[in-house]
C-alpha cells in the first residue's frame, strides 16, 4: 500500500510550490515509508510514497513509459500483470513492478483500458504529450482516493484527505470504479457489473463453483516479495482466508524466500470470544499464530491518532478500527508488511445478524448490493487505513472481481436465513466449505455464530469507549449538538465525542460531507431499519443490538436441524 498526491494544472509551479506540495505528500508517508517519489512536469506534479511489497529493489514511482511521455503514480496491487506483460511483448519494461503495466495499457488502448484490470488501485496517469489526465480507482474501493479542487483551477488527487484538505476549496471521495478524464470531463463509471443495477439474479448454488472461486481468489493475493500472515479473528471470514493460504502456501513464489508456514495475527482484550476461537483454528491449520491483547484505556488512549489516521467519525468504524491500528504496529514491528483481511463477505452475503429479518429474497439481494456499493466507506477504510498507518498492507479476497460476479450472481434464496431448512446467516458459503474428506475448519467454527470484529475482541471494549464518552460529553452538549453539527447530528454522547476530534483536524464543510450518516442498526443501512419497527428505538451500530433476533433464530435453527447453538458450539 503506498501513498499518492497528484496537483494538476496548478497556475503556481514554482520552488516554493514544490516543496509545499513535497510537505503536503509526507503526510503520507507512513503509507509508505520505503521510498519517496516526485515527478514534476510543467504544471504538474505526481508525488507517490512507497510501501515496497513486489519489486523491491527496482519498482519505485512514479512509473514511465519507454521514453518517459507516459507517467503515473499508483497506490495498490495489479495480480494479473504478469498475464497483462504477455499481451504487451512489443514494450519494453523497465521495473519488476506490477504497476508498470498500467503506463503501457494506456498507450496501447488509451483510457478504456483499465476494465482489464484485476487487482485493487487508485492511480494518477499523466501524459505529458497533451498535458492530459487520468485518474482512476479499483471497483470496490478498496484502496482511499480523495479529489479535491483548488482555487487556482488545479486538481487534486491524495490517496488521505489530509494531503489536500488545506490547499482545496471543495474535495470528496474518488467514487470506486470510476476514471476521472480531462479530456472528456468529470466522472464516469467504468465497472458496471450485473448485480449494480441491483436486478435479482437467478444463477443456481453450485458449492464447488464458489469453492473454487474464493480459492482463486486468494491464491492471486499470495504475490508478494515481503514476508505476509493473514489477520485471524477465528470466525469465519478470516479463518477461511487463513485455511485456504495455508493449503496453497507450499505453492506459492512467498514460499521459497519466506517458507510455507503460515503466520496469522489476532488481537482482543483478554479473554475475549476472538482470541480463544483464533488460537483454535490456528492451531489447527498449524499456522505461526501471533495473539496480541490490549485494554481498554491503551484502545481510548489511541483514539484521536486512529481518527486522524482513518479520517471519519462513523461509531462503527472507529470501534472496529482502534484494535486494528494496535494490532497493525505489532504487526509491523515483527517485519512484516503484507496482511490478507477477510472482508466483504457479510456484505456479499447478508452475514451480519439483522439479515434475519429480510422479508424477501428481493429485499435480502438489494441491501447486500447497498452494502457492498458503500464498503468504501465503512470497512475498506477501516481495513487499509488501520494498516496502512503503520506501513502495511491489507488484502481482501473477498472483494475479488471474479469472486464477487460468482456470489452476486446466484439466486438469493439460497442465502436466506431460514431455520426451518438449517440455514443461518453465510450459510451458502459455510455450506460450501463443508467437506467431510478433506476438511477446510472444525464444524463449529466453520459454523460459529456471527461476531462483528469490535464485539468479538471484547464486549467491554463498546461498553469502555461508551462510558469514557460519558465522562467526555454533558447531556447539554448532546442537547444541542443540532446546532453545533447540522449536518450528521451526532445522536449518542459516543458519536458526539468522535465528531469534536474529528473536526479539530478535519474543520471544513467538504471534509465533514466524506462520511456517511443516516439511521442504522447492527451495521444495517437506512432502508434496512425499515424491516423492524422496534429498530426504530434501538438503532446502535453494533451486533448486539439485533442480539435478541439472533438467538431466537439460532435456537430455532438448533431445535430443527441440530446446527450450531447459540455460542457457536456445534452438537
Amino acid at each position: 500500500m503506498c501513498g499518492i498526491l497528484a496537483v494538476l494544472g496548478i497556475a503556481d509551479h514554482s520552488q516554493v510550490k514544490r516543496s509545499r506540495i513535497i510537505e503536503l505528500s509526507r503526510r503520507l508517508r507512513h503509507r509508505g515509508p520505503d521510498w519517496s517519489g516526485l515527478h514534476h512536469h510543467q504544471d504538474c506534479y505526481l508525488s507517490h510514497q512507497r510501501l515496497a511489497i513486489v519489486d523491491p529493489t527496482s519498482g519505485d514511482q512514479p512509473l514511465y513509459n519507454e521514453d518517459k511521455t507516459v507517467v503515473v503514480t499508483v497506490n495498490g496491487e495489479i495480480y494479473n500483470h504478469k498475464e497483462l506483460r504477455e499481451k504487451l511483448k512489443s514494450h519494453k519494461f523497465k521495473t519488476a513492478s506490477d504497476c508498470e503495466v498500467i503506463a503501457h495499457l494506456y498507450e496501447e488502448h488509451g483510457e478504456d483500458f483499465v476494465n482489464l484490470l484485476d487487482g485493487m488501485f487508485s492511480f494518477v496517469l499523466l501524459d505529458t504529450r497533451d498535458n492530459s489526465f487520468i485518474a482512476a480507482r479499483d471497483a470496490i474501493g478498496i484502496t482511499p482516493l480523495y479529489i479535491g479542487w483548488g482555487p487556482d483551477g488545479s486538481t487534486w488527487f491524495a490517496s488521505e484527505m489530509k494531503a489536500l484538505s488545506d490547499d482545496c476549496e471543495r474535495f470528496m471521495s474518488f467514487l470506486p470504479g470510476h476514471i476521472y478524464s480531462s479530456k472528456n470531463g468529470g466522472l464516469r463509471r467504468w465497472y458496471n457489473p450485473p448485480w449494480y443495477l441491483e436486478h435479482t439474479p437467478s444463477a443456481p448454488y453450485e458449492p464447488l463453483v464458489l469453492r473454487k472461486a474464493f480459492e482463486k481468489a486468494v491464491v492471486k493475493r499470495l504475490m508478494t516479495d515481503v514476508p505476509f500472515g493473514v489477520l485471524l479473528s477465528g470466525g469465519l471470514d478470516s479463518s477461511l482466508v487463513a485455511s485456504v493460504a495455508s493449503r496453497y502456501m507450499a505453492d506459492s513464489e512467498a514460499a521459497c524466500q519466506w517458507g510455507s508456514q503460515l503466520h496469522t495475527f489476532c488481537i482482543g482484550l483478554k479473554g475475549s470470544p476472538d482470541l480463544g476461537a483464533a488460537r483454535e483454528v490456528a492451531k489447527y491449520l498449524g499456522t505461526r499464530h501471533h495473539e496480541f491483547t490490549f485494554t481498554v484505556q491503551e484502545g481510548i488512549d489511541a483514539l484521536e491518532e486512529v481518527i486522524y489516521h482513518i479520517e471519519t467519525y462513523d461509531v462503527t468504524t472507529i470501534r472496529a478500527s482502534t484494535p486494528m491500528f494496535l494490532m497493525s504496529r505489532k504487526i509491523k514491528s515483527l517485519g512484516v508488511k503484507m496482511v490478507l483481511s477477510g472482508e466483504g463477505a457479510d456484505e456479499i452475503f447478508g452475514g451480519y445478524l439483522y439479515f434475519h429479518k429480510a422479508p424477501n429474497k428481493e429485499e435480502f439481494h438489494q441491501e447486500t448490493c447497498r452494502k457492498i456499493k458503500a464498503l468504501h466507506l465503512y470497512d475498506c477504510l477501516r481495513a487499509n487505513k488501520s494498516t496502512s498507518a503503520w506501513g502495511v498492507e491489507a488484502r481482501v479476497p473477498f472483494l475479488d472481481k471474479e469472486f464477487i460476479n460468482v456470489a452476486m450472481g446466484i439466486d438469493p434464496e439460497w442465502k436466506m436465513i431460514r431455520p426451518d431448512l438449517g440455514r443461518i446467516e453465510k450459510w451458502i458459503l459455510r455450506n460450501a466449505f463443508d467437506d467431510e474428506q478433506n476438511p477446510y475448519l472444525p464444524k463449529h467454527i466453520l459454523y460459529r455464530q456471527k461476531e462483528q470484529f469490535s464485539d468479538g475482541v471484547g464486549y467491554s471494549w463498546i461498553d469502555g469507549l461508551k462510558d469514557h464518552a460519558n465522562q467526555q460529553v454533558t447531556d447539554s452538549m448532546l442537547a444541542n449538538a443540532s446546532f453545533v453539527y447540522p449536518e450528521n447530528t451526532p445522536i449518542t454522547k459516543e458519536g458526539y465525542h468522535y465528531r469534536t476530534i474529528f473536526e479539530r483536524f478535519f474543520p471544513k464543510n467538504p471534509a465533514r460531507s466524506t462520511v456517511p450518516g443516516g439511521p442504522s442498526v447492527a451495521c444495517s443501512t437506512a432502508k434496512a431499519v425499515e424491516w423492524d419497527a422496534a429498530w426504530s428505538k434501538n438503532l446502535d451500530p453494533s451486533g448486539r443490538a439485533a442480539l435478541g433476533v439472533h438467538v431466537a433464530a439460532y435456537e430455532e435453527t438448533k431445535a430443527a436441524s441440530g446446527s450450531p447453538s447459540v455460542n457457536g458450539s456445534f452438537e
